[in-house]
């Protein structure tokens, strides 16, 4: 979440104003994230008190033809009991419209705080509810490919160049080769469906050990779903300080998903190669990010090298995660 397009009140007041939701009370820009430029708005509800929702705008890495899926997924899992947001839609039924040429919807809000250092317990509520929004998401109608897959993280790397990823850290390049033996790992076989593909801590709303939201399902794809444990595991096991893996928070995260949705023997026995290829994703993207960022956007840039270390650790001990 960032705030690259700056609307006014009055643009916020008359956006508000297409939805059955009361009148604009409040809105504030929420400066997290990279993609999109969103705002908390409260409105003065339908007679029962202010309500709260999140107004996002597309910015980058989203399609307008991608937006039927992403905005359906979220409408279907939550009319299944996941802890996920619907899209609330506009007077006319649509679940997204155009402002400025970019398209704009209206994100119910859900109550929760995003954990900074998880405890095993929420790590394991996490993989939990990853599990049963999986099982929730095999009827799903509609399918998206997934643009941030191996073959695509090797290719943002090889566009970034030697030079660059140097600029960034001189280990950056050797990275490549990796990347290469991700982008070739045969994955056919393996269990596939609907997918977050970036269950962040920052992407997780919990009151307590509960999970009361996973948001932000714009890289959300139709992959393995051993990709997507990998990358929840890649993204919620390791101290952000140090980058040292906790094995208490594995194990948990580990154990509650299998508990719901039991791996198959390819899915375990590939595991640490599509964690290695996982890490490597957020290696690229961060490289991207690192140069493509405008300037004056309300962005913090992370550093690609906090998953180089995680990769390096899938890369020694990935195996054994679930042996």
């Amino acid at each position: 979440m960032a705030v690259y397009t700056h609307l006014g009140a009055e643009d916020l007041a008359r956006l508000t104003g297409e939805y059955d939701v009361g009148a604009l009370v409040s809105a504030k820009g929420i400066a997290e994230g990279v993609s999109n430029s969103n705002w908390l708005v409260e409105t003065s509800g339908t007679g029962d008190g202010t309500r709260r929702f999140i107004l996002t705008m597309y910015e980058r890495r989203i399609e307008l033809a991608d937006l039927p899926y992403f905005l359906g997924l979220l409408d279907h899992l939550a009319g299944r009991a996941c802890p996920v947001p619907r899209t609330i839609h506009d007077r006319a039924g649509a679940a997204y419209r155009m402002e400025r040429g970019k398209a704009v919807a209206l994100i119910e809000y859900l109550p929760g705080v995003s954990p900074t250092r998880p405890s095993p317990a929420q790590a394991g509520a996490v993989g939990e509810a990853l599990a049963r929004m999986h099982l929730a998401g095999r009827d799903f109608p509609l399918s998206r490919a997934n643009t941030m897959g191996f073959a695509d993280n090797l290719a943002i790397l090889e566009q970034c160049g030697r030079d660059a990823l140097a600029a960034i850290h001189p280990e950056l390049p050797a990275l490549l080769e990796p990347a290469r033996a991700a982008a070739a790992l045969d994955l056919s076989g393996l269990p596939r469906g609907n997918i977050h593909a970036d269950l962040f801590p920052d992407n997780v709303l919990m009151l307590g050990e509960e999970v009361t939201g996973m948001i932000d399902f714009y890289f959300a794809c139709t992959d393995c779903l051993a990709l997507d444990l990998a990358t929840t595991h890649a993204a919620w096991c390791f101290e952000p300080e140090t980058g040292a893996y906790d094995p208490a928070r594995g194990e948990a995260l580990l154990s509650a998903y299998r508990a719901v949705r039991p791996l198959e023997e390819g899915e375990r026995r590939l595991f640490g190669r599509i964690a290695q290829g996982a890490a490597l994703r957020f290696v690229a993207s961060r490289a991207e990010d690192w140069h493509g960022t405008p300037a004056g956007a309300l962005v913090t840039r992370k550093d690609p090298m906090e998953f180089a270390r995680r990769w390096r650790f899938y890369a020694e001990h990935g195996e054994s995660l679930l042996a």
